[in-house]
């Protein structure tokens, strides 16, 4: 046992609290690691000792011993029984996840893990650009991906037709070689079958004994009405194929879709533009409105302004999840005429005379309003 003081090792102060010891260990023990420094017999020794403190100071029961009566409290002289080794089998804990930053999760016994088992496939992306009209009524698309499936000729094995993987020589088919580095007992993947704990001594010419190959993969994306850009479809199983005989990863199909310059898209709602003469405006009437599949008739009230929006309910894009429809909202846009014949003058000029007064404050009863003059004059 070390004859140094526990928290003077620790470099923390006697009152310090359960967080500030932990902290203060967990720095020194990525300090003085001996994986981090092979050969140092100090940074050994005070990767050990700084252990030492630790297992006291983390134990509420040692640590009050010790502050009572000193190392006699918790094993007496140098070389007692006051290090528990126990304390440090979770090693990885007490680093805070810090272990696999570090390098650290195959280098303690019983904590590595196991690279020879069944893998999951990678997930896949694929961007899919789709028209307007597409995304509001449903389409189906083909996409060709390439990716990585299990070889057909070794069945994912990596190994030649007729012959079998065998156990590595090396570690005995554990993926791990053990030894003993001071206190513990460590682990490293084995360098010889890269963890799998199995080597091919005749691989697969297929594959080269990978135990995949690539692929060019054709498959139909069923697009749902009313998906926007951003979204994304998932096909289960269509990503990288699984090694060791592991599942397949996904497909995930990410939406981009082309604007429409009679559209532009809030949510389920479309909002458009519709241009109107201005004597429609004033008189009103009826104009013509884009629709998605055919064009809608919005009735215009007469003395409606230019900038109106008119609110068709159930027109807009259909909910992805086929829980309705969305409003086409119309905003109308009076438009003047820009080229006038003679006739078309002479009728605006009388429509002009009749909105000036008759006088200066003055009104004649035989005024008609507004709108019973454009009447009038336009029929």
């Amino acid at each position: 046992m070390s004859a140094r003081d526990f928290y003077e090792v620790l470099g923390v102060a006697k009152d310090a609290s359960d967080a500030d010891i932990k902290s203060a260990y967990r720095k020194l023990a990525l300090k003085y690691h001996p994986d981090r420094n092979p050969g140092d017999q100090a940074a050994e020794e005070k990767f050990k000792e700084a252990a030492e403190a630790y297992s006291v100071l983390a134990d509420a029961d040692k640590r009050a011993r010790y502050d009572r009566f000193g190392h006699a409290g918790v094993g007496g002289a140098a070389g007692g029984q006051g290090f528990d080794p126990s304390v440090f089998t979770g090693f990885e804990d007490i680093l805070g996840g810090l272990g696999d930053i570090f390098g650290f999760g195959d280098v303690f016994g019983g904590q590595g893990r196991r690279r020879g088992g069944p893998q999951r496939g990678a997930d896949l992306r694929y961007d899919l650009e789709i028209s307007f009209a597409q995304s509001a009524k449903g389409a189906e698309s083909t996409i060709q991906i390439p990716r990585h499936e299990t070889c057909g000729t070794c069945s994912g094995s990596g190994a030649a037709p007729g012959t079998q993987p065998t156990a590595c020589s090396q570690c005995r088919g554990s993926g791990q070689i053990r030894f003993q580095q001071g206190f513990f007992t460590m682990a490293r993947t084995c360098g010889a079958c890269r963890g799998t704990g199995k080597v091919i001594a005749t691989p697969c010419k297929t594959c080269k004994g990978d135990g995949q190959v690539e692929q060019q993969k054709k498959l139909t994306v069923k697009i749902p009405a009313g998906i926007a850009s951003g979204q994304r479809l998932r096909l289960t199983g269509e990503g990288e194929g699984g090694m060791r005989g592991g599942p397949a990863g996904d497909l995930y199909v990410v939406i981009y879709v082309q604007d429409d310059e009679r559209f532009t898209r809030d949510g389920n709602d479309l909002h458009c533009q519709t241009d109107v003469w201005f004597t429609t405006l004033a008189l009103g009437g009826e104009v013509e409105a884009p629709g998605i599949d055919v064009p809608h008739t919005v009735k215009i009230p007469e003395g409606t302004t230019t900038g109106t929006m008119f609110r068709l309910k159930g027109k807009g894009m259909p909910d992805v999840s086929g829980r309705g429809k969305g409003d086409l909202l119309v905003t109308v846009r009076g438009v003047t005429p820009t080229s006038l014949s003679r006739d078309q003058k002479k009728l605006l000029e009388q429509f002009a005379a009749t909105l000036a007064p008759a006088g200066p404050g003055e009104r004649r009863d035989d005024d008609k309003g507004l709108f019973d003059k454009v009447k009038d004059i336009f029929g």
